[in-house]
């Protein structure tokens, strides 16, 4: 790798394996992940994310390839690299028995925060989760979003410069999901790297790029826009018609549709060719004497995306 790019380099992975026995937990798996860049890693159960986690954080050493992290070799030098990390879990990691501020207190000891420090970053903390009339208050008492927030915190009280969030927003509401992903692009925004897990579809657009793993290895990579249009493999149609009962029986018959479902009040339809496609569902629906009121292309979503590639792969093994 030429240095420039290496100093851009937060995370980096080459060739990286890890087996248990005979099985393959991650399998030859290779990406890097650039300074101040927000990084999704999904996948199913299964697919070998914890594990690579596991590995990045220095917790698990791999049995063959490379693994870096802040410009250290995570099989040599784990415990420097753990220094250098933020690690927050969907279960926040938070003691409920505690304060807001004696949790705070308590992970500023835990990470090593320089004692002429902790009191600034403390405040620091409180702010960035709109604690700070709260700090009195047992963490237990706290709605999920707050703990959520807190946690996030409690992650970056020692200014980690890579962060890594194993399914963050699970559990909490909407809203609370919304906040905490503009607490998200405000610290890439100011430099730090974004590790994330996630298994809201809707979560993965805002990463910067993705990564998608099924069974130890990586089946995709890039940018989620780029991903949509490049990889996904069959035509997407929505289609608003008189009756969406009898369209989709009218529709699942025909061999030219490969799966209709409900999506708000029309239905989604996948082709394997756009104008096959819709010239099937026009004359399906024509012979039930049954209106189309609106039928067009549009773009996959990112979960559209998931359950083809998973799909396909499948296939391949089956």
């Amino acid at each position: 790798m030429a240095q420039a790019e290496q100093n851009n380099t937060a995370v980096e992975c080459q060739d990286l394996t890890k087996r248990f026995g005979d099985f393959v937990a991650v399998n030859r798996v290779t990406f890097q992940v650039r300074k101040g860049e927000i990084f999704g890693f999904l996948g199913p159960n299964g697919a070998g994310k914890s594990t690579t986690i596991r590995i990045l954080c220095g917790l698990l050493t791999p049995t063959s390839g490379l693994a870096r992290v802040a410009g250290l070799d995570v099989a040599t030098h784990p415990e420097e690299i753990r220094k250098r990390l933020g690690y927050m879990s969907q279960k926040f990691s938070l003691y409920h028995d505690l304060t807001v501020g004696e949790n705070i207190d308590f992970f500023a000891g835990i990470y090593g925060v320089p004692r002429e420090l902790r009191e600034e970053r403390k405040r620091y903390a409180l702010r960035m989760a709109g604690l700070e009339d709260q700090e009195h208050m047992m963490t237990a008492l706290l709605p999920g979003g707050w703990k959520q927030r807190l946690a996030l915190g409690c992650a970056i009280l020692h200014e980690p410069p890579i962060l890594f969030l194993d399914e963050p927003t699970s559990g909490v509401d909407p809203t609370a999901r919304r906040s905490f992903w503009d607490l998200i692009h405000e610290l890439s925004a100011a430099g730090q790297t974004i590790f994330v897990t996630t298994h809201y579809m809707d979560e993965a657009e805002h990463c910067h790029r993705l990564a998608l793993m099924h069974a130890g290895r990586i089946i995709a990579l890039g940018v989620p826009r780029d991903l949509k249009h490049n990889m996904y493999p069959h035509g997407l149609l929505q289609l608003e018609c008189s009756d969406l009962l009898e369209s989709m029986k009218a529709l699942e018959r025909e061999e030219a549709i490969r799966e209709v479902a409900v999506f708000g009040a029309g239905l989604h339809v996948t082709v394997d060719h756009l104008e096959a496609g819709a010239a099937a569902i026009r004359s399906a629906l024509a012979r039930k004497n049954l209106e189309i009121r609106r039928l067009e292309p549009i773009p996959p979503s990112m979960e559209d995306l998931f359950v083809a590639l998973i799909e396909a792969e499948e296939r391949k093994t089956a």
